[in-house]
């Protein structure tokens, strides 16, 4: 027997034909995330300021996983699931996690690929 499936419908857009939210109105300003360059009315400076905060959280971020290699590694999942594993390399996107001797509730496994998506913290001692 088949299911009936419901089928979602945004509302109609600002201009009336489009499906979508109005990027002016209170709720999408209000959902939408905070940043200058989002803004629109930040000056140049702003803009640099903004800019460099990000290169350098990303440069720190993408230190932390060179310092993760070779280390053991507990990730914290969803569903409070807690594994930890040897950490080896990540893909270039850093998607996905490449592990080794993955400790889980069910058993170790030699092998295994982490989606980052899957996965809510890690910490690592140096």
């Amino acid at each position: 027997m088949k299911v009936p499936v419901s089928v979602i419908r945004l509302p109609h857009g600002p201009d009336g034909t489009s499906r979508g939210f109005d990027p002016n109105s209170p709720r999408y300003q209000a959902l939408s995330p905070i940043s200058i360059s989002t803004m629109g009315c930040g000056n140049e400076a702003d803009l640099e300021r903004e800019q460099q905060a990000r290169v350098a959280l990303r440069e720190r971020y993408l230190r932390s996983l060179i310092a993760m290699v070779g280390h053991t590694i507990r990730f914290t999942m969803y569903e409070r699931v807690n594994v930890s594993a040897f950490f080896d390399a990540s893909d270039i996107d850093i998607l996905n996690f490449q592990v080794s001797d993955l400790q889980t509730p069910l058993g170790v496994h030699r092998e295994a690929l982490l989606r980052c998506s899957d996965i809510i913290s890690y910490t690592f001692e140096l």
